[in-house]
């Protein structure tokens, strides 16, 4: 059964000055580029770490690494997603011990996709620190987890989904706020 759009959050405009001021924020705070990599969870965090990067790019005029981390086999409910879950690659090219790693999601909600990708990072290496960026933060946390940069804060009840919608997977740059069918 389709989810019920209730309110579009976000348009094209409002993910661009999101990303904008996320990547002003983590070159403040980190006090340049110095050591910096973004890394992305699939699948939409990635797309998000990828705009991040291209926008510190055009911010400072440097480049920063990239990486990419498919969480699938680390996730702690990987029976209840899918009896065959489809894998696709991590890919972390070069040392990220000693590195400030800039975490990058679509949503937080629980926190359990963000410990996995601590877990996850831990195995790539020891980074001097894990900072995280959301474009959206639902609230409803079940672990000790926050975001260091945040799109939007979005409070949710547990019968809404927050769907994030961008263009290199779904053709359009929108976040919707969308209704669970009842049952």
């Amino acid at each position: 059964m389709a989810l019920k759009k209730k309110a579009i959050i976000l348009d094209k405009d409002g993910i661009d000055r999101a990303i904008k001021r996320i990547s002003h924020e983590i070159l403040e705070n980190n006090k340049g580029i110095k050591g910096l990599v973004i890394v992305g969870i699939r699948s939409r965090g990635e797309y998000l770490a990828y705009r991040i990067a291209e926008s510190i790019k055009k911010i400072s005029g440097k480049k920063v690494p990239v990486g990419i981390l498919d969480i699938t086999l680390y996730r702690d409910d990987l029976t209840e997603i899918a009896e065959q879950p489809i894998l696709k690659e991590s890919n972390i090219d070069y040392n990220i011990t000693g590195k400030k790693i800039v975490l990058v999601d679509d949503v937080l909600f629980t926190g359990r996709t963000i410990r996995c990708a601590m877990d996850q990072l831990i195995d790539f290496g020891r980074p001097s620190v894990i900072q995280l960026a959301v474009l959206i933060d639902r609230g409803h946390r079940e672990l000790p987890i926050r975001a260091d940069y945040v799109g939007k804060n979005v409070p949710t009840s547990l019968n809404e989904v927050i769907e994030v919608k961008l263009k290199e997977v779904d053709k359009i740059d929108e976040v919707d706020i969308c209704e669970k069918p009842k049952k």
